[in-house]
């Protein structure tokens, strides 16, 4: 078996003096540790060869390292960041979370604030799902042995859904002018954009209910981090003029481009597993929290990446691009990360809008072959998911 590039980065980076602070953007493992069939079943990992290999769990990444602080704060001992151990327990509009986190004393600490996407993204535990009763406990994508969290009362247990500081600059979202900012659900783990209460084009407040022409979320919950700001998720390529790109910031190389063929998710675990790119045949399929480290937030255009060092080459509306990952609740679907508009629609709505934002993680169904996307599998209480078994493909190593 072909050694892990996962693993290789770690006995690299164990090394050094400075482990994972060596590196500015330490991308930390997804924790997902068991690997699943097309249509949602536990299984024994493939070996190399096999089908479906190459999945998230067979590649272990830099663990993640947390220290309690006994203070009220946990400190990330991968990325150095000091995070709030018990969130506030009341949905905050935007402006109010960045005004609460702006307040807050703790722990010794007065220079608090919203985490950014990529930051709060870094917190994922790829271990949970959201379960009905009848089904068991529910796990949230958090690790709650050095974490406080708890799904909402009174309320859908999915609305477990937390603020980053990342505005949404690319346009307005679902279907009016919401300015909205991306978020993390730690009850169902998604990433999306929200709306802020604020119009798009002025800024000014926002009127209507949460599915009219200027909608407002109900707000959102917050969990304050301090440490040096637009340090931890800003990337340092390199072009190196052979179809890759480094990524200095992460350690990571990457495909330069998409090959321009969409694939269903074995198809697209067995293409990176058989690549051979540059002199280097240790291509995989990213998992979730690598391929999220190359989307570019700041950029106001489409693609969500940055063209400077890397290419997509389908100019489609929908560039969902597959990862290892498997979705945690629909276990027969694999998250994708959005470099286009992420579609959905709702209410009476008929045509799809980017309704959770480029750079959004959401999920695609596995296969179609012998299974029905139906609006169970595709819809939530809120909207319809723009859904499709085939996605681009951008390998890692």
């Amino acid at each position: 078996m072909k050694t892990s590039p996962h693993t290789a980065l770690l006995l690299a980076l164990a090394a050094t003096a400075g482990h994972a602070q060596d590196l500015t953007y330490p991308v930390v493992d997804t924790m997902q540790d068991t690997c699943f069939d097309l249509v949602g079943e536990d299984i024994d990992c493939p070996i190399e060869g096999e089908a479906l290999f190459g999945q998230d769990a067979q590649y272990s990444g830099l663990p993640a390292s947390y220290s309690d602080n006994g203070d009220g704060t946990v400190l990330d001992n991968n990325t150095g960041l000091v995070w709030q151990q018990t969130p506030q327990d009341d949905r905050l509009q935007y402006l109010d979370g960045i005004a609460y986190c702006g307040t807050l004393e703790l722990g010794g600490r007065s220079d608090w604030r919203v985490p950014s996407i990529k930051e709060l993204y870094s917190l994922a535990d790829n271990r949970g799902e959201l379960l009905t009763p009848e089904e068991g406990e529910p796990t949230p994508y958090i690790d709650t042995s050095v974490f406080d969290f708890e799904y909402p009362k009174g309320q859908m247990a999915f609305a477990g859904q937390y603020w980053s500081s990342t505005l949404y600059v690319k346009g307005p979202v679902q279907n009016g002018r919401n300015q909205a900012a991306f978020g993390f659900n730690f009850a169902d783990g998604h990433i999306k954009a929200y709306g802020t209460g604020l119009d798009f084009y002025t800024g000014a407040a926002a009127t209507g209910g949460l599915t009219g022409e200027n909608g407002q979320t109900p707000g959102n919950y917050v969990r304050c981090v301090s440490g040096e700001e637009n340090l931890y998720g800003v990337n340092a390529f390199v072009d190196n003029g052979d179809g890759t790109v480094t990524d200095n910031a992460s350690g990571l190389m990457w495909q330069q481009s998409d090959d321009n063929i969409r694939r269903e998710w074995a198809e697209a675990l067995a293409y990176c597993e058989a690549l051979e790119l540059a002199d280097h045949d240790d291509w995989t399929l990213p998992n979730s929290k690598e391929l999220q480290s190359i989307v570019d937030y700041d950029r106001t255009g489409f693609p969500a990446i940055d063209e400077a060092y890397l290419a997509i080459t389908d100019d489609s509306e929908t560039l969902d691009f597959w990862t290892s990952t498997t979705f945690g609740d629909w276990k027969n679907y694999a998250n994708v990360i959005t470099f286009g508009r992420a579609l959905s629609k709702a209410g009476d709505q008929t045509e799809y809008t980017d309704w959770h934002g480029a750079g959004a993680q959401r999920s695609s169904i596995k296969t179609i072959i012998g299974q029905e996307m139906t609006d169970d599998t595709t819809c939530s209480i809120n909207a319809c998911d723009y859904n499709r078994s085939d996605n681009l493909v951008r390998c890692v190593r």
